[in-house]
């Protein structure tokens, strides 16, 4: 499901969860439990990529509707877990962008400290709003950091899947690089943020996501609840049935 190759002191993450990584409960608390074995090793910098077409579609909603609420009430702090372990982890982490990264793909990509997307046909976005649900503290304060200021909104409330040309002006990756480069220039990169002093790295990346941190956490005692309640509501089960069977339809019309 994740797999871990040494390349010298860096750490390369690769996502193998079927096609295109979606999230369930498994996937997020297996990236949680690399994230904190990493945390204590010797490497220096985390590089997270896919394999296959995608880095990751986003939130496995087929199985969010066949399990329903009981299992939503799991997946959704499974899901919160694995964002916080990556946005906060204390090292540089880099995402390799090989693909698709919607939805929750997206977020989990834009809580890495840098990302390098791949200049094939992949599509970065987040239609959470379009699906039906509303977004967790951390999701949304992840996409605020990394959006350019004046594009937030729109990116938020268009729910638009973006090519990797645009998603470069919005401020959702750093670079595009060829496709076959990909991981070679995400390793040079990591290794060249693993030459910045440990303490120096942490002490800055702490301040840089200390006010997220406070929103987070001022978040959790009211709206926290709110959210995870709506996420487990037949109502937001009923939006997300109306959006997958929508998908399926277009996929079968081929448009």
């Amino acid at each position: 499901m994740i797999e871990l190759e040494e390349r010298g002191n860096i750490a390369l993450l690769n996502m193998a969860h079927g096609k295109v990584n979606l999230m369930d409960v498994e996937f997020c608390n297996a990236v949680t439990k690399h994230f904190e074995m990493l945390e204590t090793s010797s490497f220096q910098a985390v590089i997270l990529t896919g394999k296959g077409k995608a880095f990751s579609a986003g939130v496995d909603l087929s199985r969010a509707l066949d399990e329903g609420t009981s299992y939503m009430d799991v997946f959704f702090p499974a899901m919160l877990r694995m964002f916080e372990k990556v946005f906060f982890f204390p090292k540089p982490v880099l995402a390799a962008i090989n693909g698709h990264a919607i939805a929750g793909g997206c977020v989990l990509a834009c809580g890495t400290d840098y990302r390098i997307m791949a200049d094939g046909g992949g599509k970065i976005g987040i239609p959470e709003l379009l699906v039906g649900v509303p977004f967790p503290t951390i999701a949304l304060e992840i996409m605020r950091f990394n959006a350019l200021p004046q594009h937030f909104h729109g990116l938020v409330y268009g729910g638009t899947t973006y090519s990797v040309q645009d998603a470069a002006h919005l401020g959702l990756i750093n670079e595009i690089v060829s496709s076959p480069d990909l991981i070679s220039h995400a390793i040079k990169t990591a290794e060249k943020m693993a030459t910045i002093p440990v303490a120096t790295f942490q002490i800055t990346k702490k301040q840089m996501r200390l006010p997220i941190m406070e929103r987070v956490k001022a978040a959790q005692a009211d709206i926290g609840p709110v959210v995870q309640k709506l996420w487990s509501s037949p109502e937001i089960l009923d939006a997300i049935r109306r959006y997958v069977s929508q998908a399926l339809k277009k996929t079968k019309d081929g448009s």
